[in-house]
């Protein structure tokens, strides 16, 4: 997926004056060493930050190295004003970790007193308003160290994407969701730039693509990955089209951002003019890692390619939609483990989750908007979703939100789709949260977030919980477990 970004990860080992400057290079060495036996790729700076100069000295090997996220690493006392300074100029996200001791036979010399300079570390860094990522333990000998830098990585490539972002919008935020109004200015804060667009351009940029050079290549694609689950050869040139002129907009208008979504109005106007639904097109474009959010959501964009960042893998937006009957919960009695009726939902959307996201999928048309727009006619302009019952396996719900204040906030839950025939339309699956019900109630109603949810085909709430409060959102909530309470919850049930 060449629209998420690569972690270009670099270190630098930083000494206080008054320590062995050889401490911390030594320690940065192992450090090194035990990276490359896990397979993790890092830049290890030559430099070593004792002071202001040094920490020029150091931006200047970083710059040159393309290093594009920076791991600070004590591995004495360390200088506190210019490892935040360091911070604080550096372009990327920085991590913060510190060396541990190694042996009772080497405490005089040998003692670096790292545990006490992060301390020092953490608070210089407050004053500069900086939010580096720091493990929850983080102070290690060099194994543990390489493992927390590894965990470091992936909640990296999301804050890097997002900073590097912009969302395209085709069309009018619709007046009845609140997903789709909430205001823009906070995406600013985080550094993601915003190109609102009409559906007008939309049109004009599908009309100029009649004769693109590479629709007929991409109809091929298409009919390839559908297969025999194609019962509407007739649209795939014209979706084609749609896709095309898609990728070429994202192309010719990315500017200063290195990477790109869509939040765009696919219904109910855009079918008497297209001539289909989006829903395939916009599933194909999230498999490249290019989420196009449905109902020019654009918090919703954006959450979906953080969830993509995240695993690496396509991402989906799906609807907290609707309960699982308890009917169904009990003829798939063994596969539902321990969880308990009101910890399941369904997910869904009406056909946009990349086919490699699909335990089955086939090209269908839209149900609810053919009773919409085609009632007692056979499908025409509402044909093109793809449809089909989620993969089974491990997921994340999440979702990154303004609310009408300004202020952002967020929730990351860990679960799993279920094996079990959803036994109806869309792209949808069975999902199960432990504790939703309380989730749903105090967080997704006692919290006000809208109905659309990202969700990554992996359990991810511990990058993005990472990713999240590097970008300095504080508020980041999850399920809590049975007997712990959310605030204002009835303690009596």
């Amino acid at each position: 997926m060449n629209n998420v970004p690569e972690v270009k990860l670099g270190i630098v080992a930083v000494s206080r004056n008054c320590f062995p400057k050889e401490l911390s290079i030594e320690r940065k060495k192992r450090v090194l060493a035990e990276l490359a036996n896990r397979g993790v790729v890092v830049s290890g700076c030559d430099t070593v930050v004792e002071n202001e100069l040094d920490v020029l000295a150091a931006l200047k090997e970083i710059r040159d190295k393309g290093i594009n996220a920076l791991v600070i690493f004590l591995g004495n006392f360390g200088p506190e004003g210019p490892i935040s300074l360091l911070a604080r100029k550096f372009d990327g996200p920085v991590m913060l970790c510190a060396a541990a001791e190694e042996t009772k036979d080497d405490l005089i010399q040998g003692r670096g007193d790292a545990f006490c300079g992060m301390l020092n570390a953490s608070y210089n860094c407050a004053l500069r308003n900086l939010n580096p990522y720091i493990p929850e333990y983080p102070v290690g000998i060099a194994p543990e160290i390489a493992e927390k830098i590894k965990d470091f990585m992936p909640a990296a490539r999301v804050v890097i994407g997002v900073k590097k972002l912009k969302i395209f919008t085709f069309g009018p935020r619709p007046q009845d969701f609140l997903a789709c109004n909430a205001p823009i200015k906070p995406l600013y804060d985080l550094g993601v730039e915003v190109m609102e667009n009409s559906e007008l351009d939309l049109y004009d940029l599908f009309l100029e693509a009649e004769n693109h050079p590479d629709v007929d290549r991409v109809a091929r694609d298409m009919a390839h990955e559908l297969g025999k689950n194609n019962p509407y050869p007739d649209l795939l040139k014209k979706m084609a089209r749609l896709e095309c002129a898609l990728v070429d907009f994202f192309e010719k208008n990315r500017g200063a951002s290195l990477y790109g979504v869509f939040a765009n109005k696919c219904w109910p106007v855009f079918e008497k003019y297209f001539g289909f639904v989006p829903c395939y097109v916009n599933s194909r474009l999230a498999a490249r890692g290019m989420p196009v959010a449905c109902e020019v959501d654009i918090y919703g964009a954006l959450s979906e390619y953080m969830a993509c960042a995240a695993t690496d893998f396509p991402a989906t937006l799906l609807d907290i939609n609707n309960t699982v009957p308890y009917d169904m919960l009990e003829e798939a009695a063994k596969k539902i483990k321990d969880y308990r009726s009101s910890d399941f939902f369904m997910g869904f959307h009406c056909g946009n989750t990349a086919s490699c996201a699909m335990k089955t999928f086939a090209l269908k048309y839209q149900l609810i908007m053919h009773r919409l727009m085609e009632p007692e006619k056979e499908p025409d302009i509402t044909r093109g979703t793809i449809e089909g019952q989620l993969r089974p396996g491990d997921v994340t719900i999440f979702r990154l939100q303004a609310t009408a204040d300004c202020e952002l906030r967020s929730y990351a839950a860990e679960g799993e789709i279920l094996d079990i025939d959803p036994a109806s339309f869309g792209g949808i699956g069975v999902i199960a949260v432990r504790e939703m019900a309380r989730f749903y109630r105090h967080v997704l109603i006692g919290r006000q977030f809208p109905h659309h949810t990202a969700v990554a085909f992996r359990h991810a709430g511990k990058v993005l919980f990472d990713a999240v409060k590097i970008l300095g959102v504080e508020e980041v909530s999850f399920n809590l477990p049975a007997g712990v309470y959310y605030p204002g919850e009835n303690p009596y049930g």
